[in-house]
């Protein structure tokens, strides 16, 4: 992977970073769009798989982007990507939360706070849908990832069970081969 690609990574996660409200996460499924279908750095299943991996590591959520960046071009790749998706985010985050914090009570703070949790949900929501998708175009996984899916939503609206938990029965439920 040349400089100039790796400049492309850098820019295009730069992009993104903005547009990331909720986390990183939220924006996969434009992520995807970029290195599976139009540049084809990735494949499906390494893309699906480099989420998997990277959530189920320790640390923080966002490692699954240097994931994405490592497996487009190695450590280049990695840091382009962490870079990109970072900095932006980064500077915004400290110079909203410190005007917010001077001006909490404002009732244009409450709205926007109000506002962007349902735009949060949909957003993860659409990136769930994504990257289900693989496991629901698979004939051998198909009602068992519905099952999941059907089961998670109901533990998440009727129960407190944390959401770790959950994580970790599907994780198990896949190692059995159950899902």
């Amino acid at each position: 992977m040349n400089t100039a690609a790796c400049a492309g990574l850098f820019l295009h996660f730069l992009m993104l970073s903005p547009m990331s409200i909720g986390g990183a996460i939220t924006t996969v499924p434009e992520m995807h769009r970029y290195l599976v279908e139009q540049t084809g750095w990735l494949s499906d299943t390494d893309f699906t798989t480099s989420i998997a991996l990277a959530q189920a590591a320790p640390g923080p959520n966002i490692l699954f982007v240097a994931v994405l960046g490592w497996n487009v071009a190695g450590l280049p790749g990695a840091i382009a990507a962490m870079g990109g998706i970072m900095l932006p985010s980064t500077l915004l985050t400290l110079s909203a939360t410190r005007w917010a914090r001077a001006n909490r009570e404002h009732l244009a703070v409450r709205a926007f706070s109000a506002g962007i949790m349902p735009l949060t949900l949909g957003l993860i929501i659409a990136t769930g849908w994504l990257l289900a998708q693989p496991f629901l175009r698979a004939d051998d996984h198909r009602w068992g990832t519905v099952a999941l899916i059907a089961t998670t939503v109901l533990l998440t609206l009727k129960t407190r069970l944390g959401l770790v938990w959950m994580v970790l029965g599907g994780g198990v439920l896949g190692v059995l081969g159950l899902v």
